[in-house]
């Protein structure tokens, strides 16, 4: 599997004299996304730097790393010393770099703050206010209702009493999910998207969101009836896809709402349609990670989420030219030609240190992605790879920690939840 990957995209006529710099705001030392983004441009010879948290993320622990800088951030430091740190950033690596963000907060930095870092950085140029936008649950939806794309209904209350108006005729379970880029780094009113079961957990839950809830609550499509679709794409200054890939999640953790823990390419003509034409309207420029849901009950696509940056399983996607998004950048910015090629159908990707935990829920739960391949053309493993393999070993050192409390944590979210079950009005029984 290793070798494999090694030699995807060798013959790609990248242009090694410009280096890569993976991006990050915030502390999530454990991110898969960024170890396949050094790993791609690295084995076609692009010399790779990154931001990380410590001496000893996986990411730094990559044989393709040409050198890491250690920055911890939190998201809460003003954007001018952000942009000042990547400058600095920029000058230890002497010319000009293709920045790849990791988050939504790094492509909001940088596209709001486009001609202070342009000299030192390459980077797609798009309007400045719309990776923001895009990265917002709320600007989200009203992009989609402007342009007449599928969304889940949302409320986004601006105080408690908005909240206990919604309680009063909202239909549970809903989804709660914080609203702005940025905000879930500085005051998180949710740890990630939350499933809410009935109105009384609703109330108990906003009590603790302040005066102004910078949530978004959501129609949840119950996973009986629906199915999670990723698109990932790269689109060039012209509004034309250099590539998009389409698939479908099998697995996430959290179950049914967390990250990709197994993902599989399937063809979607129609969902690459709809995407295209999306991205095209809106004047999109660059890679993006798109969550949309297939609602069986209407027959409709529902566009969930639109990470304006690499999504942290793109690595999943690769055409038949070798040609991944994040390749697909490179080349772009460069001046080189993108080649096209049909995507890898049937190919699975997997993320180790997620997708068993993740498996057991899904079992126990019965669940099952019609669209799935019964079986995998073959698979991309997040972490391990034989060609470099210490990011992976990085990976089980750091996680043994913070996994025993995830669980621990989840045994006692199990005990109370069944504990008050039989007082929550709309939560399933355990």
């Amino acid at each position: 599997m290793g070798g494999h990957v090694a030699r995807s995209g060798a013959r790609l006529a990248v242009d090694r004299s410009v280096p890569g710099l993976i991006v990050k705001i915030g502390a999530y030392p454990l991110h898969h996304g960024g170890v396949g983004a050094i790993r791609s441009l690295g084995r076609l010879g692009v010399p790779m730097y990154a931001v990380t948290e410590d001496r000893f993320t996986p990411a730094a622990a990559s044989r393709y790393l040409r050198g890491r800088f250690v920055w911890p951030t939190t998201g809460r430091e003003e954007p001018g010393r952000l942009v000042t740190g990547l400058l600095r950033i920029g000058r230890r690596i002497g010319r000009p770099t293709v920045l790849i963000p990791t988050d939504e907060e790094a492509a909001v930095l940088i596209a709001e703050h486009a001609e202070a870092l342009a000299g030192a950085f390459l980077f797609p140029r798009v309007a400045a206010g719309l990776p923001r936008r895009l990265a917002s649950k709320q600007g989200l939806h009203e992009l989609c209702v402007e342009h007449g794309v599928p969304s889940p209904a949302a409320a986004f209350p601006a105080s408690y009493a908005d909240i206990e108006a919604y309680a009063r005729k909202a239909r549970f379970p809903v989804v709660a999910k914080n609203r702005e880029a940025f905000v879930r780094r500085r005051r998180p009113a949710v740890a990630g998207t939350t499933r809410i079961g009935g109105p009384d957990q609703l109330l108990d839950l906003a009590r603790d969101w302040g005066p102004r809830p910078g949530v978004i609550l959501q129609e949840y499509l119950p996973r009986e009836q629906a199915e999670d679709w990723i698109v990932h794409a790269c689109f060039g200054a012209d509004g034309a896809p250099l590539a998009l890939f389409t698939g479908v999640k099998v697995r996430s953790w959290p179950p049914h709402a967390g990250m990709t823990a197994c993902a599989y390419v399937v063809d979607n003509p129609e969902l690459a349609a709809m995407t295209a034409q999306f991205i095209k309207h809106i004047g999109f420029t660059g890679v993006a990670d798109l969550d949309w849901r297939f609602d069986r009950r209407d027959g409709r696509y529902k566009l969930l989420d639109f990470n304006p940056r690499m999504g942290a399983q793109f690595r999943l996607f690769e055409n038949a030219a070798g040609v991944d998004v994040v390749r697909a950048q490179h080349l772009d910015l460069t001046g080189r030609a993108v080649p096209e090629g049909a995507q890898r159908a049937g190919h699975r990707f997997v993320v180790e240190n997620v997708d068993l935990p993740a498996l057991l829920a899904y079992r126990r739960s019965g669940f099952r992605t019609p669209h799935a391949p019964a079986r995998a053309s073959g698979t991309e493993l997040a972490w391990f790879a034989g060609d470099d393999p210490l990011p992976f070993f990085t990976m089980l050192a750091r996680s043994v920690g913070p996994g025993a409390r995830h669980l621990m944590q989840l045994r006692r979210t199990g005990r109370r939840a069944g504990a008050e079950a039989p007082h929550k009005q709309g939560e399933e029984p355990k």
